[in-house]
């Protein structure tokens, strides 16, 4: 692997994230700045912000639900509101931990994160789109929220693809219904959207990888002809995407129907595969599907 920048200020901090790929190219390249805090997401981040007072800039690398609800705390009142460059990667965005269950789920992370000032967030759909995020977060002078998944997931993007995270996807074109989709889930809005061509409705996919600042004016541009608008993430409808979508349309005084698909009020149900786990909880193509024609058309 040929390294092109080395900025000597670029720090690793991971709190026993293990030993995945990240872990040992960062180690294997960069041995000297890289530091393992243990289970101690708390002292991580407060470390981090610590080290970025001193001109470094830390990317924290660990799992999505402990770095965000066990050291809510620490990203609040240590990065956000000294507004320090802090990258924070939260790994197992959604349902992609599928088999360690809902405390390993991350679902409430979007709704969480995006009240707090200052905070860029952003969540990827694909592997190139999330290194297209960790460009912009480097490029990026102020703390940076990147969700990211961990279970393979595909890429849907054709090589040289002009990714500007700030800018939303039209992923598939279009006229009946508009679905906006952020993440990971975004493979699954596309196998609905299949779906619902056999039942003689043309679906426009968008995909959103910006939440934080949103971008509202790009995607109110797109959806505009649209009267029925489906929001779709691995998240709780409450304060995520849908919420996001649903002020943006209210502050904008567009009237169209948004239909909000996510876990309602609920945590994930189910341990498994995460084929397995969608399915139960109604996210896989299919059950999406189903929740859009229940919705609209029947």
């Amino acid at each position: 692997m040929q390294i092109k920048y080395d900025n000597k200020n670029v720090l690793y901090l991971s709190a026993d994230s293990g030993e995945g790929g990240l872990d040992r190219m960062f180690r294997m390249n960069f041995p000297d700045r890289a530091y393992n805090f243990g289970i101690a997401e708390c002292n991580t981040v407060s470390a981090a912000a610590g080290l970025a007072t001193a001109g470094k800039m830390p990317f924290v690398y660990t799992a999505a639900p402990f770095l965000v609800y066990r050291a809510y705390e620490f990203v609040r009142n240590d990065i956000c509101m000294q507004n320090l460059n802090v990258k924070l990667l939260g790994t197992g965005s959604g349902l992609s931990v599928s088999s360690l269950g809902p405390t390993h789920h991350s679902t409430e992370d979007i709704a969480a994160l995006r009240v707090l000032p200052d905070l860029m967030l952003l969540s990827p759909a694909t592997p190139a789109q999330a290194a297209a995020c960790m460009r912009l977060a480097y490029e990026h002078n102020g703390p940076v929220y990147i969700r990211l998944g961990m279970n393979r997931e595909p890429e849907l993007f054709e090589a040289g693809y002009p990714f500007r995270p700030e800018v939303s996807d039209i992923m598939r074109a279009g006229k009946d219904i508009c679905m906006i989709s952020t993440g990971s889930i975004i493979s699954e809005a596309m196998g609905a959207a299949e779906i619902l061509t056999t039942h003689g409705c043309q679906a426009e996919v968008i995909n959103v990888s910006m939440l934080k600042p949103f971008n509202a004016a790009d995607v109110l541009q797109k959806i505009n002809s649209f009267k029925r608008i489906v929001s779709i993430e691995e998240h709780n409808i409450a304060g995520g995407l849908g919420g996001i979508l649903a002020e943006t349309l209210t502050d904008a005084g567009i009237c169209a129907k948004l239909f909000r698909i996510g876990l309602r009020d609920t945590f994930s149900q189910g341990y498994g595969k995460l084929s397995d786990i969608r399915a139960e909880n109604g996210l896989n193509a299919e059950g999406i599907a189903g929740q859009i024609r229940e919705a609209f058309y029947e």
